[in-house]
């Protein structure tokens, strides 16, 4: 009677003890326990943010949904982070921040909106100067891309401006995952000169530079000049924390036409501020 009381207890202990282990070993997200959180009253003013994670994670910080700092390259549980907001604007005294978190998997999550309070006033200035950056940025947007021309019958210069329709939103919230964008080409001295174009880019993070982006598109001179286009952009670096700096390489070909294939090297500058966001 005892055996079988002993091995009922065994067949009953262990279920239970593989389920418990299986419990404690599933993860389904990374949970953050922030420490401290709060900006110092001394000038120059700093974001001072300290956590823990579940486990051990890569993370990075959203402030006030537009400004991004990577906290952690690599994965570890405790993470801390000092930022500077001297050259930060802000319109606000209550300033939202948001975690993120990538696992050993790759997996990304996001924290809940946590907030820190500005110390002191928010000085006038501090306003009127993200006016004049908006204004300046807004006028660098509007310049065009400089673009050299390889064609069948001889090689041209050309200015190019594309725009970001629709983006797409990424993870790591430094790139949208990819874009829509329109985009008029005037080509000097060629015999076709005006282009608009229609088309898709998927933007790729990779070490040491910004992103590699292959695109697909289509293009027209709206005189029967129609063709489609496959091309690269490598992102080298960024210019005043909103533009990136690239390089791109495009094929067009008109299909049935040999005499309609082109390339174009261009350089440029990449935002996708005034994108619409999905």
């Amino acid at each position: 009677m005892q055996k079988i009381l002993i091995m009922f207890m065994l067949a009953v202990a262990l279920p239970l003890s593989l389920f418990a282990q299986n419990q404690g070993n599933s993860q389904d997200s990374v949970e953050v326990m922030v420490i401290d959180s709060y900006i110092s009253p001394e000038i120059p003013h700093t974001f001072l943010l300290t956590f823990f994670t579940s486990v051990p994670a890569k993370s990075k910080v959203l402030i006030d949904n537009k400004y991004s700092y990577v906290i952690s390259d690599s994965l570890k549980e405790n993470h801390s982070i000092k930022i500077d907001l001297s050259k930060l604007s802000f319109k606000n005294k209550t300033i939202p921040y948001v975690i993120f978190t990538q696992d050993s998997s790759g997996k990304t999550y996001r924290s809940e909106i946590n907030d820190v309070n500005w110390p002191g006033k928010l000085k006038v200035q501090k306003e009127s100067n993200f006016l004049l950056l908006c204004l300046f940025g807004g006028a660098v947007f509007l310049v065009p891309s400089p673009t050299y021309v390889i064609a069948n019958n001889g090689n041209y210069f050309s200015l190019t401006k594309e725009i970001p329709l629709i983006s797409f939103r990424s993870a790591n919230l430094t790139y949208p995952v990819g874009y829509f964008s329109a985009e008029y080409s005037h080509i000097f001295n060629a015999r076709q000169k005006n282009f608009f174009r229609l088309g898709y880019k998927q933007i790729i993070n990779i070490p040491a530079l910004e992103y590699v982006a292959p695109g697909v598109g289509w293009f027209t001179n709206f005189k029967g000049f129609n063709g489609i286009s496959a091309e690269v952009s490598i992102g080298w670096f960024k210019l005043l924390n909103t533009f990136t700096v690239f390089t791109k390489y495009r094929f067009n070909i008109k299909p049935g036409d040999s005499a309609g294939k082109f390339s174009e090297l261009s350089i440029g500058l990449y935002s996708s501020f005034f994108s619409i966001y999905f």
